[in-house]
């Protein structure tokens, strides 16, 4: 699968989420983040995203309109959007995933850097569903347990203006980082035009009577 980089234009997302409602505008002169997780169910994905749950007015006040897509079917989804202010999308045969060039790898959960995150979406995760609060992820999700995480900053007519590929589970684009970028690629005002000073009148000499 080939990569985008900053500059390329971008598939087009789905006109529906995972709950059939149309994906909402974006800002006027703004952004989408679109970020690509793993399974419905998935802990790091849980914890990553009740981190963008939380801030999502800050990204809002950017101009950033947020948007997560997931490899599982969407009534697999649905329950895990309850709370989430942004949408879901479900791509269970992860043609949005190939369009994009988002990859999967042992390397997903193989890599150390991965472990703290795992253990850190477990313990938010499992008393949740011990007490019937989440529902637990499939033994066998669709897709499999080794998606790798991508993250994109798109303009409003597609364009790709950054663009982050994940080599772990947990190697994804934090608030801040979107907050950043945003900031960097938002649309700038036209400088106004320079006024031309204007000459004093000369002052006029009374009439003689």
């Amino acid at each position: 699968m080939s990569r985008l980089r900053a500059g390329t234009t971008a598939p087009a997302l789905p006109a529906d989420d995972a709950a059939g409602r149309p994906l909402p505008p974006v800002p006027a002169d703004g952004l989408t983040h679109l970020q690509f997780r793993r399974f419905a169910g998935c802990p790091i994905c849980n914890l990553h995203l009740r981190g963008f749950a939380v801030r999502h007015p800050e990204l809002r006040a950017a101009g950033v309109r947020e948007v997560v897509a997931f490899h599982s079917p969407a009534d697999e989804l649905r329950p895990y959007a309850d709370g989430l202010p942004f949408p879901l999308l479900a791509d269970p045969e992860q043609r949005l995933y190939r369009a994009y060039g988002v990859e999967r790898g042992a390397r997903a959960l193989l890599d150390p850097r991965a472990w703290p995150s795992v253990v850190r979406g477990l313990a938010r995760s499992v008393p949740l569903v011990l007490r019937g609060r989440e529902r637990p992820p499939a033994s066998r999700p669709l897709g499999g347990r080794l998606g790798l995480p991508a993250d994109f900053l798109l303009t409003a007519d597609g364009r790709v203006v950054a663009a982050h590929y994940g080599t772990h589970a947990a190697d994804h684009w934090p608030v801040d980082r979107v907050l950043a970028l945003a900031a960097e690629h938002r649309p700038t005002a036209a400088p106004a035009a320079p006024t031309t000073p204007t000459t004093p009148a000369a002052p006029t000499t009374p009439a003689q009577g």
